[in-house]
């Protein structure tokens, strides 16, 4: 799962930075997005809009770098988001699977049908 959100991460910031300054194969989980990528704030806004259409607004790019003190910002890792991501991805599904499986199981009774019940189905009588 990692893998898959590191290479989606890498391919927005790929669309953002532009190819000519960002090989796809550099950007590993150590990446710093300051000082290896030197993201500047409209392409940190760029990437939370990207993430934001991907993911939904569960991934708040802006309001997980607003946890964070300065430094923090500028020492943040790819590895950091791609775990941030994972953690809300994953309990996004976890709530989606438990709110929406059936606790109990109701058995689905089949009428067998007859040529006698298909007519009277057709012409709308009982019988």
């Amino acid at each position: 799962m990692a893998a898959d959100i590191l290479a989606e991460i890498t391919g927005m910031l790929v669309e953002i930075v532009g190819d000519e300054h960002l090989l796809a194969d550099e950007v590993t989980m150590k990446t710093t997005f300051n000082e290896d990528l030197a993201l500047e704030s409209i392409e940190f806004v760029a990437l939370a809009e990207l993430l934001h259409h991907r993911y939904g607004a569960g991934v708040d790019l802006m309001g997980f770098l607003s946890e964070k003190d300065m430094d923090g910002i500028l020492a943040m890792s790819v590895g950091e988001l791609v775990t941030h991501i994972g953690r809300i991805t994953h309990a996004s599904l976890t709530h989606t699977v438990l709110t929406h499986t059936p606790l109990t199981h109701t058995p689905v009774t089949h009428t067998p049908v007859t040529r006698a019940s298909a007519g009277a189905a057709a012409t709308g009588s009982d019988g």
